[in-house]
């Protein structure tokens, strides 16, 4: 089964040379790959993510640290419920993927779980892709069927005509052909509900694999093996039942996210079309000295909103950057939209108090008004306050 186009030798040797000499890649993960999603229009974050720049460790050299990543108490206590969730060949698992998602389904007293070890993330992903599609024919082959479970299967999506590689907790094979993302957390589920914010953040992610998984099922298609397999736009989140280790999960439709970040992806300029722009020599290597290295990232340019202080390590860094141009992007999306051909602070200002800008503008005129009003509110001199238009058509009084 064909995998997606990997970039070319030129590609691949120019984003090393971006990286920096003896830099090793980053892998980009699904968690990084929905917050590129979410902010399409940031070629900064698009070609440090795409020459696997760490950018964690790329902040602390320009003096701007971000305080992303997991406690090693977190992630050896996410280690341990995971393991205890799989275990017995993933029999607690599999038995709540069949209440949650597929009740009708012959119970799960024994699955197959195929062996997906490969050399490289590309052998990984051949090696699912084959277990995928075994899985499927022996479902097409047999009214009968059984339940198949992938632990960490390799998944790869195509992500500005680059490959991504995509490690998910778990995929499901149902006993019908149907394929369902499993995602494994450590956030409570406390009364048979979890934190919005932690759900939302995790359903984005479950959302990119998702999308991954249609990429294995339209190849397979393609192939002419047998007809495509169902990928579940419904996902089994599994997390800590309330202050205990035992597992309880619930059952998240993912079609919003899925379609908004298949949306955003598609919208995400090529990286190597990015990568032509740059100066020559441009390099991101933390150990370059801090003028020279923050001269290379201001060459990329950036599209800061608030929202990246939870989304993106060089958000402080971009923040500082953005308030120091008076951008109006640093008080965010909704503000900028507001705005118009207004982009910065010092251009709003000077709308406001009459000092430019077309009084016929409605932008200027509500700024205006505003401003006349605050004056007005705290007895200071302004500009007059304009009268507001009459509705067109109102009986006079």
């Amino acid at each position: 089964m064909p995998l997606p186009r990997t970039p070319g030798t030129a590609l691949r040797q120019r984003l090393a040379e971006l990286r920096g000499p003896d830099v090793p890649a980053k892998a980009l993960d699904a968690r990084a790959l929905a917050a590129l999603a979410a902010n399409p229009g940031c070629k900064r974050r698009a070609i440090l993510d795409g020459a696997g720049v760490n950018k964690a460790t790329l902040a602390s050299a320009l003096g701007s640290p971000s305080g992303f990543g997991q406690s090693q108490f977190a992630l050896a206590r996410g280690n341990t419920f995971e393991a205890r969730v799989k275990a017995d060949g993933g029999a607690e698992l599999l038995r709540l993927v069949h209440e949650k998602l597929d009740p009708g389904a012959v119970p799960p007293t024994e699955a197959e779980v195929p062996d997906l070890t490969a050399t490289g993330p590309e052998g990984r992903t051949a090696r699912t892709a084959l277990a995928l599609r075994d899985a499927h024919l022996a479902r097409s082959d047999s009214a009968a069927g059984g339940w198949t479970l992938l632990d960490h299967p390799m998944l790869a999506l195509d992500v500005a005509g680059s490959p991504a590689f995509l490690e998910p907790d778990a995929v499901v094979v149902h006993p019908d052909g149907g394929w369902t993302v499993v995602e494994i957390k450590s956030f409570p589920m406390l009364d048979g509900s979890a934190d919005p914010a932690k759900v939302g953040a995790a359903a984005r992610q479950a959302a990119v694999y998702v999308l991954a998984l249609e990429e294995v099922a339209a190849r397979l298609t393609r192939d002419g093996t047998a007809p495509a397999p169902t990928v579940n736009h419904r996902v089994l989140l599994v997390c800590p039942k309330d202050f205990s280790n035992l597992p309880a999960a619930s059952a998240v439709d993912v079609r919003k996210q899925r379609a908004v970040t298949g949306r955003q992806l598609s919208r995400l300029t090529r990286i190597e079309d990015i990568a032509d722009t740059l100066p020559e020599g441009t390099c991101f290597a933390p150990d370059l000295p801090t003028a020279e290295l923050t001269a290379a990232v201001e060459s990329v340019p950036a599209e800061y909103a608030p929202e990246c202080l939870s989304a993106c390590e060089l958000a402080f860094h971009c923040r500082d950057r953005s308030r120091a141009r008076g951008a109006v992007t640093s008080l965010g999306r909704s503000v900028r939209a507001e705005l118009g051909a207004l982009t910065t602070v010092d251009d709003v200002l000077a709308a406001a108090h009459g000092r430019s800008g077309d009084p016929e503008d409605p932008t200027v005129a509500a700024l205006r008004r505003a401003a006349a009003l605050r004056a007005e509110a705290l007895n200071t001199p302004t500009v007059s306050l304009p009268s507001p238009p009459s509705p067109e058509g109102a009986a006079c009084r």
